[in-house]
């Protein structure tokens, strides 16, 4: 009980450090943001663009997808370019273009070497500069940049409409004719483009410590987004922070690991735990309550949510391949790219959301035994709200992205254009508001536990309470920023959402449940269960808070953030190198009495969750996560190569395992096809490696070395994504899509048999499952 009480304060202390820190680090990104002009003006005081312009254009942007239509600052879609990198690169060369005309009367790819070196010398010094006046809120740009933004505009009106001369990038993009539908729109849209690149290409007008001073020694300065993305054209290469503290990730990495090894050796001695083990199954005899059977519904939903991902998946992948059409029929007419794009990402967060809170409602009465009143009325409306939810920011999202909403009314209803944050606020608000139902649902049922001071789960389960907590309270985090809050704190709070909601909390929840299953079938001791998942949840949380920042290195961050960032996210993949460890104990579970063969398959989704967490989440992980590394990575397939892996194959397999303890609770009196749940598992798996090492992981690498030598804009062109070897790879996706459906298809037609034409599991077969 007393190590129960260090464990539980160090877990206390270690959140309120943290989480200041983290606030901390927010003021810091907010004061050091990209300053957002009133007026940019030529010399003469001519006005290029307002502050007006630069907002409306954002809201453009965010209509049409935003960033499920390539993306900003790095973050967004693979398939269109980044329009930061790309406007910038378009810029830089008109510029060049008008200096070698007026001065050699030729193009700049004309010139010669030393010619062409003169230019861009001139050209970094005039783009680097920062000409922004604070007292005015005034960008002042020379006359030759003014001329070159009108010909990068042009192109911009011309791409985002149906311009016959920009026809063919619109199909290498995938976007459909007219995806901005009115001119003023259109060119509303170039003022946010240009205000992005210009903040990647502007030097901050302090230093901001990234250097220290020294005698007679000028700090070298950066841009705003740290000299993000890669462009030799104007000078933008990895500024030194960016080495020293790629460099100190990798030895607080490897001290980390150092000391969880020590941790490990010490306490995980030879002497090993034995206590006997129950004859039988003890969720057999579980009582099964109204509100507990009235969870079915969700595990329905969690499958035919499932299923239309992998349909949207395959849309988005066909588009990279064909362009606007599908076998020629006009697709992108009706399915926009960034249309299903959206849907495709969204629906992997709610179907893997929905699963772990019907196991929340499923469990928590389980644990207990109460059944709260009007417990199973809840579960029904929550179920309800869920699907309006979903049917109604889907259809919002469509009227967005077919340009039928009006930017008055897209806020709120249509498309937030912020990649997992996608659904308009009313939506957000309905959804946070659902949660806190779901937390109330989940509370009200484990009360007799929290409230019973002898209760031997009291502490695990006060865990699990604690995590739907913040997993209610967190999605608070998409209600943080308004429609014009500025791009840099709308990406810090979106991290809030998508890391430390999905990606923490959810998992501190996940290890309650995991724990509490296992204790309950008595195949581990309550304490010594409660002691592992407080000092797991003390681990993962050391990295996992503060490691939220390496998301943000080039979103406005100073490198006092970025410093942060790389050394906590280091910290997130310590636990995951010892996660043979855990794989091992769970396989364990597997064999501890003979009708655990009964949970043999929920076991094996455990087991893959391990292997991905080290293999998703842990090296593909790392691989990115480095300041040096993500400077060239972000946006590239190797980082969806880290997001599939690491979401379906560590959230996504737990959230199927924890479906299938659920469905033995439900339906374990039937007879289980366990050839169907043999093909889900091993197809899912293998489509995902597939997926993972015939496309993702060589694309990525090819991208890489494109971005290194030429610069990150021509890695993102269509006419690298042209080249014959990206065309093929892109084809290799098939097989591992292929292989990883017919896995989906086995699962949900496993749990349909479930219902339609269940035949009752005899006795001889309960033993042997």
């Amino acid at each position: 009980m007393g190590n129960t009480r260090k464990l539980w304060a160090s877990l206390a202390t270690l959140l309120l450090v943290s989480f200041s820190v983290l606030l901390w680090a927010g003021g810091e990104i907010f004061r050091a943001a990209p300053p957002m002009p009133e007026r940019v003006t030529d010399a003469q005081g001519r006005e290029v663009f307002t502050r007006s312009d630069i907002e409306r254009g954002r809201q453009v942007w965010q209509s049409f997808g935003g960033m499920q239509l390539g993306s900003i600052w790095g973050h967004g879609a693979y398939v269109a370019p980044d329009w930061s990198a790309d406007w910038l690169n378009r810029e830089a060369r008109a510029v060049l273009d008008i200096w070698a005309s007026r001065i050699h009367d030729s193009s700049y790819a004309q010139l010669a070497g030393d010619e062409q070196a003169a230019l861009q010398g001139r050209l970094q010094e005039m783009m680097r500069r920062n000409t922004y006046d604070a007292s005015t809120q005034t960008i002042t740009l020379t006359e030759d940049r003014v001329a070159a933004i009108g010909t990068v505009q042009v192109h911009y009106e011309s791409l985002f409409g149906s311009g016959p001369d920009t026809a063919e990038l619109r199909e290498h993009y995938a976007m459909r004719n007219d995806t901005v539908g009115t001119a003023e729109n259109r060119r509303a849209l170039t003022a946010f483009f240009w205000w992005t690149a210009w903040a990647a290409t502007t030097e901050r007008q302090q230093a901001d410590g990234l250097v220290p001073t020294q005698s007679g020694v000028t700090p070298k300065k950066v841009t705003y987004t740290n000299n993000w993305p890669s462009e030799p054209l104007v000078g933008n290469t990895p500024p030194p922070p960016l080495w020293v503290w790629s460099a100190f990730s990798v030895l607080f990495l490897l001290a980390g690991i150092a000391l969880l090894g020590w941790h490990y050796a010490v306490t995980h001695g030879p002497a090993t735990e034995s206590s006997p083990k129950p004859a039988s199954d003890p969720f057999a005899l579980l009582r099964i309550t109204p509100s507990m059977r009235a969870t079915a519904k969700y595990f329905w939903i969690v499958l035919a949510l499932f299923l239309v991902q992998i349909l949207f998946g395959a849309v988005t992948a066909h588009f990279q391949v064909e362009g606007q059409d599908a076998y020629g029929f006009p697709l992108s007419e009706y399915l926009p790219y960034s249309l299903a794009r959206t849907w495709h990402t969204q629906l992997a967060v709610l179907w893997i959301a929905t699963a772990w809170l019907g196991t929340g409602l499923y469990i928590a009465p389980a644990l207990s035994g109460h059944e709260p009143r009007f417990q199973r009325f809840g579960v029904n409306f929550l179920f309800v709200s869920l699907l309006i939810i979903v049917v109604g920011s889907f259809a919002g999202q469509w009227m967005a992205v077919m340009q039928k909403l009006g930017l008055e009314r897209n806020f709120w209803f249509g498309h937030q254009g912020w990649e997992y944050a996608d659904m308009g606020r009313f939506w957000q608000w309905y959804l946070f508001i659902g949660l806190l139902l779901w937390l109330v649902l989940v509370a009200r049922a484990l009360w007799p536990v929290l409230r019973n001071p002898a209760a031997e789960t009291r502490s695990i389960t006060a865990l699990l309470f604690l995590s739907t907590v913040a997993i209610g309270l967190f999605f608070g985090a998409a209600l943080m920023w308004g429609e014009h809050t500025h791009i840099s704190e709308v990406e810090y709070w979106r991290w809030w959402l998508v890391h430390l909601w999905v990606e923490g909390f959810f998992e501190v929840f996940a290890a309650a449940v995991m724990a509490l299953i296992f204790t309950r079938l008595g195949l581990v001791r309550v304490d010594t269960a409660t002691v592992a998942v407080l000092f797991a949840t003390i681990i993962f949380m050391a990295g996992g808070v503060l490691g939220t920042l390496h998301h943000l290195y080039f979103v406005g961050t100073p490198i006092g953030v970025v410093a942060l960032g790389a050394s906590f996210s280091a910290l997130e993949v310590v636990p995951l190198a010892y996660i043979g460890f855990e794989a091992y104990q769970t396989y364990k579970y597997g064999q501890a009495a003979p009708w655990m063969a009964r949970y043999r398959w929920p076991v094996m989704f455990f087991l893959a969750v391990s292997f991905w967490n080290l293999v998703g989440a842990g090296l593909f992980g790392f691989l990115i996560n480095p300041p040096l590394s993500l400077y060239y990575m972000q946006g590239l397939n190797l980082t969806p190569l880290h997001g599939h892996t690491a979401l379906f194959g560590v959230y996504g397999m737990l959230g199927i395992a924890l479906v299938l303890f659920c469905l033995r609770g439900l339906r374990g009196q039937m007879q289980w096809n366990t050839k169907l749940l043999g093909t889900a598992f091993w197809t899912l798996n293998i489509g995902l490696a597939l997926m993972a090492l015939l496309t993702l992981l060589p694309l990525g690498t090819l991208q890489l070395l494109a971005a290194i030598e030429h610069g990150y804009a021509y890695a993102r062109s269509a006419e690298f994504m042209g080249k014959p070897i990206v065309e093929l790879l892109v084809w290799l996706r098939v097989p591992g899509d292929v292989v990883f459906s017919v896995g989906a298809v086995a699962l949900a037609w496993f749990v349909v048999r479930l219902w339609i034409a269940p035949k009752p599991e005899a006795a001889e077969d309960a033993e042997a499952g």
